[in-house]
């Protein structure tokens, strides 16, 4: 968990620097810290659905071709 909480600080952090140094604007960079990384968290959860969806077919897909 301390893994995880650690990367989010890092995300929080590189999201802000890069709104700051292209904006010059404090608010832009807190503004993009705070809703990038919820828009990637949404997206990742989509990502991992879709591949938890492939892995499965390709399961699948040796098991069937393993018993024919």
């Amino acid at each position: 968990m301390a893994k995880t909480v650690s990367f989010a600080c890092v995300h929080f952090s590189v999201a802000f620097l890069v709104g700051y140094l292209m904006t010059g604007s404090v608010w832009v960079g807190g503004a993009l810290a705070m809703v990038e990384p919820a828009c990637n968290t949404v997206a990742f959860h989509f990502h991992e659905k879709i591949w938890k969806r492939i892995e499965s077919r390709r399961a699948q897909a040796t098991t069937v071709a393993a018993a024919t």
